[in-house]
């Protein structure tokens, strides 16, 4: 009863992490017979596991049934899922910080102490610096989510970042969790093109739209597209300032969100930056480490830059 009990257990962990197994497969990781496998099939459905056959291929799916079943993780699955939680404890999510608690508690409850050591070890040894975010809504993350997976137009009253609200209508492309915020990559159906929403900003609207056929994501990646769009062309204050070095010396001094580089010669790029103000320009443009030419940006910046110069040669003189 012991050995057919832990195998029940081994069963339906196999049957969790893929969507379908064959018999056999089952049978050989069993180190049972298939005729074995067919009476622990029928034994989880006695328990009320939807456990479904498989045609074409003499194999068996685990359904989606009335009730969450018991989810059977090995050690490296339980620490990553009590860390994950713990993180969106303290993420930007409006909402799930209390459940996301709850839930943790349960599992470090029952983890045998080997891996509560572990997790422990690891939340004792990590610092978090600074604040999250904007908090998102998780109807307004799901319902995006819903849209991009069913490709269906999505309607949203969209508030700008100086007020106003306007209605968008979109073909969501990907949600991007990007620094300290969520955005939205869509492709916008009234300007013909691609655009990036904040999720904190928007409320969507329902129902959803008609079905669309995908586009290639901007850049080939919505990732690096969205970082390009953030470093540079949406910030009030921008400019552009061509350093000294090969494009390929300076991608490793300009952090994801800093800038765009753009390549001029063997020896020489474009650095395109945006800021809040003219002083964190001159602070991201002189944080690079290297020699640069402003070649365009406004007239303000011009004057920090000059500002900033004098105060460092005050500092050296005063030695």
């Amino acid at each position: 009863m012991v050995d057919t009990s832990a195998r029940l257990l081994r069963l339906l962990s196999l049957l969790q992490t893929r969507r379908e197994w064959s018999g056999a497969e089952l049978a050989g990781r069993l180190e049972v017979s298939v005729r074995t496998v067919r009476r622990d099939v029928q034994r989880l459905r006695g328990l009320g596991y939807p456990v479904h056959a498989v045609q074409g291929c003499a194999g068996y799916r685990l359904g989606a049934g009335g009730a969450l079943p018991p989810l059977l993780l090995d050690d490296d699955e339980a620490v990553a899922v009590a860390v994950g939680l713990r993180t969106a404890a303290d993420g930007s999510v409006a909402g799930i910080e209390e459940t996301s608690l709850r839930a943790l508690a349960k599992l470090e409850q029952v983890l045998p102490s080997r891996l509560r050591h572990r997790v422990d070890a690891l939340n004792a040894a990590t610092v978090r610096v600074g604040g999250v975010g904007p908090a998102v809504s998780p109807q307004a993350l799901m319902a995006i989510a819903e849209a991009c997976r069913r490709r269906e137009r999505l309607r949203f009253d969209y508030r700008g970042p100086r007020g106003g609200v306007t209605v968008r209508c979109v073909e969501p492309h990907r949600l991007v969790s990007f620094g300290r915020h969520w955005y939205l990559v869509a492709w916008d159906a009234d300007r013909d093109d691609w655009r990036v929403f904040r999720v904190d900003r928007l409320a969507p609207r329902t129902p959803t739209g008609p079905r669309f056929a995908p586009r290639e994501p901007p850049d080939g990646d919505v990732a690096a597209y969205l970082a390009r769009r953030l470093s540079w062309r949406t910030w009030p204050w921008q400019a552009s300032v061509v350093l000294h070095v090969p494009a390929q010396a300076a991608a490793g001094r300009v952090w994801p969100g800093m800038g765009v580089i753009e390549a001029v010669d063997g020896d020489r790029c474009l650095l395109h930056v945006g800021a809040e103000s003219p002083a964190d320009l001159v602070w991201m443009i002189t944080s690079v480490g290297v020699g640069f030419t402003l070649v365009e940006g406004p007239a303000e910046l011009a004057e920090e830059l000059r500002a900033h110069a004098e105060r460092c040669l005050r500092a050296v003189r005063a030695r």
